[in-house]
């Protein structure tokens, strides 16, 4: 059963409560206080604590970390205020080390969710749902004062590359490698770190050869450092835009379905798209957000 879009006026009642509730999280709303059309739905323990709580790790521009170590601005940062929004609770993000730290506080319950962008597998879904809202494009980020002479992505077969242990990149790299065989030429030599800010300091050292990772944020790192790099973009005939990428919530705390219906309003009310734009995400977005993909091929 499909529920009712939010009223106008209740989406403006919902606003003038969070505008005067801003204050020490930056304007996030207050929590469920006056609530939305989906906030009754939401896990009784969410509801208690008002509040959203996400892992994440340092992957610019979806999470940047300030110098504190704690503020974080970028796309996670918008997505999850926008459906907070629509939710009726505070959001907030906790910078852990790494994928196997922010699966692991889930089940743990110290966070209720983490956005990845993680790929949707059935193993996954096993322990967590899956909320796909977009797809990958990984792109290899090549310093200009490296020796590897990279002009393509095909250029990559036999070189070192850097990604974040675990991720969507290094399932990627792996089928550039088999491409890569296909032509005749030496697979990848993947180097698996911690997180993006791992994989750029490898590349700068000449540890690795490219640092492997989504194409906004091979973006992202070229305007920080202008002229320090270029960049290739794994192409769909080698493995490109297969994977689906998706905020995952455990199983076992009954959010996953009120989040998908949370994003699903964000794709109507424009957010999404709004996000998308202003950080380049066109390449990468989906028609309408999806539960559990993977469980379902």
């Amino acid at each position: 059963m499909r529920l009712p879009r939010i009223t106008r006026a209740a989406t403006a009642a919902l606003t003038l409560a969070t505008a005067a509730a801003c204050g020490a999280n930056g304007g996030e709303p207050a929590g469920a206080a006056g609530g939305t059309a989906l906030s009754g739905r939401l896990p009784d323990a969410i509801k208690e604590a008002g509040v959203i709580r996400f892992a994440g790790d340092s992957h610019p521009p979806y999470r940047i970390v300030g110098n504190d170590g704690k503020t974080v601005t970028g796309i996670d940062k918008e997505l999850q205020e926008a459906l907070g929004k629509v939710l009726g609770v505070r959001t907030e993000i906790s910078i852990v080390n790494g994928l196997p730290a922010a699966l692991s506080g889930m089940l743990a319950s110290r966070y209720d969710a983490f956005n990845g962008p993680v790929k949707d597998t059935a193993e996954r879904e096993k322990q967590f749902d899956a909320i796909v809202w977009m797809v990958s494009r990984t792109s290899y980020l090549i310093p200009k004062a490296g020796s590897a002479a990279v002009k393509s992505s095909g250029d990559l077969c036999g070189k070192r590359v850097a990604g974040t242990a675990g991720s969507v990149v290094e399932d990627q790299a792996k089928r550039l490698s088999e491409w890569c065989a296909q032509q005749g030429k030496p697979a990848l030599a993947f180097i698996g770190l911690a997180d993006t800010n791992g994989t750029i300091l490898a590349a700068k050292s000449g540890r690795a050869d490219a640092a492997g990772m989504t194409e906004s944020a091979a973006i992202d790192a070229m305007a920080k450092e202008k002229d320090a790099f270029t960049y290739v973009t794994q192409t769909d005939e080698q493995g490109a835009g297969v994977d689906q990428l998706a905020m995952l919530v455990p199983k076992s705390s009954g959010l996953g379905p009120v989040m998908l219906e949370a994003f699903k309003e964000i794709f109507k009310n424009g957010e999404y798209r709004r996000i998308a734009d202003k950080y380049g995400l066109q390449n990468v977005t989906v028609d309408e957000p999806k539960l559990n993909t993977a469980a379902a091929q």
